[in-house]
């Protein structure tokens, strides 16, 4: 086992793996931006490097100036997180050339999934059902017209190199994607260094449900089941559950047996999750893998007992897993709201600085936030998740509802009003909802 980790990341994934280094007994190096100097993951470390000035190109991003500072501590490995440097297969292949554990999978494996276009066709070839669409990039709008055609409008126009909902726009008509196409690429290129743009068919009320795996560096890949992600503002997720309201023991079995043998095709090790849209009729096709641990991991967690990023450090340290399929059934239900520094009505931003904050009692709370954290404009505007637990999904809500109800934010605005509106929705409580229920039943209530 590692003596010392390097967290290459901030915000509360970083307080997440620093805790989870704690249990098992690991000291943590944090690394750092001046703009957060005082933040909580700095606080909690063992020690902390600072790294650059406050923009993430300057510091989080800046692969040398994290990678000296591993050195510099002498911390044997680096969990990245999510986002940032976490699918950069460019900073994976760079651990190894320094000697130091990459937390996460191979670089080649990265680089693969990381292509949307290139992991399509491997997961084609292991089988796996995906959505129609153009076999690789296409070159420019006449040939994304002519396949759009060839489909059926509506399609969806993405970035070939990244994800997040950036570089992405629904299209229901030739002129729709004209339009849409120059600015998806400048997009992409912008944030992805990749302008390649290619189509899917649009999934007419899809549900976008997402299938957690673990593997080993012995062979060994398990399922823990899926998770429900439907409720997403802009293409990015703000409620995940799980299990989902919408699969069956039989279609949950299916999913996760494709998720395991897609696992096993592409040679993969550590925490993934592979994500689908399942249709009206439960027919199911492959989105995109995230070679990383995802945002809404804590769910799993719930209802498997299983501590996702413990389990990430040890199978990167060289251990077996010791987790069997058959004792990974979903025992009860988990609900988790992501809570924004953000204008409920907008979406925009709200930095500043919080001058009170209140935790409600009886839920989980994986959180960076304190009284008088100054809420950056550099970062992503998460704060915290919000994850109750309940023996059933009427008793996960309940639980929810009441503790976002005891939340005191001040100093800033947040989506809490947003939160407490899903929650309270008829079609959500009835667990009859898709990816477009934010759009559609909700905005009207906020």
């Amino acid at each position: 086992m590692f003596s010392k980790i390097l967290i290459a990341n901030r915000g509360e994934i970083a307080c997440r793996v620093i805790r989870a280094c704690k249990a098992l007994g690991i000291r943590t190096v944090a690394v750092y931006s001046e703009a957060d100097a005082n933040a909580l993951h700095v606080k909690m470390a063992d020690e902390a490097v600072l790294i650059g000035p406050a923009p993430v190109v300057q510091s989080y991003l800046k692969v040398d100036a994290v990678l000296e500072a591993a050195k510099q501590t002498g911390a044997e490995a680096i969990h990245p997180g999510y986002g940032l440097l976490s699918e950069n297969a460019a900073f994976a292949t760079a651990c190894a050339e320094a000697g130091i554990a990459f937390i996460g999978p191979k670089p080649e494996v990265i680089a693969k999934m990381g292509v949307k276009t290139e992991a399509r066709v491997i997961m084609q070839q292991a089988g796996v059902p995906v959505v129609p669409g153009s076999d690789g990039a296409v070159a420019d709008v006449a040939e994304a017209q002519a396949l759009a055609n060839r489909f059926g409008y509506p399609v969806m126009l993405k970035a070939a190199g990244g994800g997040g909902g950036i570089g992405m726009q629904l299209c229901h008509n030739d002129e729709d994607l004209e339009k849409a196409f120059k600015l998806c690429a400048a997009r992409a290129k912008a944030y992805f260094g990749n302008g390649d743009l290619y189509i899917e068919k649009y999934v007419v009320e899809p549900r976008h449900i997402e299938i957690q795996v673990l593997a080993d560096h012995h062979g060994h890949v398990v399922h823990l089941n899926e998770r429900e992600c439907s409720i997403q503002r802009r293409h990015q997720k703000v409620v995940e559950e799980a299990p989902s309201p919408f699969i069956d023991p039989g279609l949950r079995a299916m999913m996760g047996e494709v998720a395991v043998k897609a696992a096993e095709a592409i040679g993969y090790t550590n925490a993934g999750t592979l994500e689908f849209l399942v249709d009206k009729d439960r027919n199911f096709y492959f989105l995109e893998m995230n070679t990383r641990l995802q945002v809404e991991h804590p769910v799993t967690e719930l209802i498997t007992e299983v501590d996702l990023v413990q389990w990430q450090i040890r199978i990167a340290a060289g251990e077996a897993l010791t987790l069997q399929q058959e004792a990974l059934a979903p025992r009860g239900h988990a609900i988790e709201a992501r809570l924004y520094a953000e204008d409920p009505k907008t979406f925009m931003p709200s930095p500043g600085t919080l001058s009170t904050l209140e935790w409600p009692e009886g839920i989980r709370i994986d959180a960076w936030i304190e009284p008088g954290t100054v809420v950056s404009p550099h970062y992503d505007p998460m704060l915290a998740k919000l994850i109750a637990y309940g023996n059933d999904r009427e008793e996960a809500i309940a639980t929810l509802q009441a503790a976002v109800a005891k939340l005191k934010v001040e100093g800033i605005k947040t989506n809490a009003p947003m939160i407490e509106a899903v929650l309270a929705n008829p079609r959500f409580q009835a667990g009859n909802f898709t990816t477009d229920f934010v759009a559609t039943d909700l905005m009207a209530s906020v």
